[in-house]
């Protein structure tokens, strides 16, 4: 009962082994970033950043993931939103290995010495002047806060030889991003466009980009079947962290 309690609360999302309060949060907990997080490669990492962590979704969700010995830090712009993500982590099973910055990823990015063998984000993707309810959303929503090719600059700066930097964003965006991606030197190593079922085009793909040449794997998933219940690949990837999955 306390469980289906915890449910119910209206300020967050509860998963398997963590709540995500995200009420003082531009962006909220959504599919978008629930993919990103089953699906980043997570192997033989030792470090992660997750770059605009909004609510700390990603940096739980991987630090679910993932081994004691593996470290996050998670740098959030929006003060409101990262002092949020802090208490997630607080209250979560990882807090000792996932360390919060408020700052922005531009000027955080520089100062730091160590790589990171996995970089996660889930960035903005709309062009400046489409409008939102809150100047807090239209940052969190605007490429004009973080273009994608400085994004693509600072996980190079940032990343180990092999790690891999990894984005969901909607399909259009994203081929414009591996585009460029590719003339920086990067090389697309993953990719998995997302159809919310089978007889529809792709809304979202997730891509895992890699400083370091080598094969490159590309398949497609349906969130839902024609039952319109979710799919065996989805249910696959996100029952770790749904709670009625």
């Amino acid at each position: 009962m306390s469980q289906l309690k915890a449910q119910l609360r209206r300020d967050g999302f509860t998963f398997k082994q963590f709540f995500v309060a995200h009420d003082r949060c531009a962006m909220k907990v959504g599919t978008d970033g629930i993919l990103l997080g089953a699906w980043a490669p997570v192997a033989g990492v030792k470090r992660i950043l997750d770059i605009g962590s909004g609510s700390g979704l990603l940096a739980l969700m991987l630090a679910q993931r993932t081994g004691e010995s593996v470290t996050l830090d998670a740098v959030e712009l929006d003060p409101q939103a990262a002092e949020q993500a802090a208490e997630n982590v607080a209250e979560s099973p990882w807090a000792a290995r996932i360390t919060l910055h408020c700052a922005d990823v531009l000027t955080w990015a520089p100062e730091q010495t160590a790589r990171y063998d996995l970089i996660v984000s889930n960035p903005p993707y709309y062009e400046p002047g489409v409008g939102c309810a809150t100047p807090e959303r239209d940052q969190a929503r605007s490429t004009g806060s973080l273009d994608h090719g400085a994004l693509l600059a600072c996980a190079a700066a940032l990343i180990t030889e092999e790690g891999f930097f990894c984005v969901v964003l909607p399909e259009s965006a994203g081929s414009t991003l591996i585009n460029n991606a590719l003339e920086m030197g990067w090389y697309l190593r993953l990719r998995t466009d997302i159809a919310d079922t089978d007889g529809r085009l792709p809304h979202r793909v997730l891509v895992a980009l890699s400083p370091k040449e080598g094969e490159c794997f590309s398949d497609r998933m349906v969130i839902r079947g024609p039952d319109q219940r979710y799919s065996e690949d989805y249910t696959a990837l996100t029952h770790p962290f749904y709670l009625f999955m």
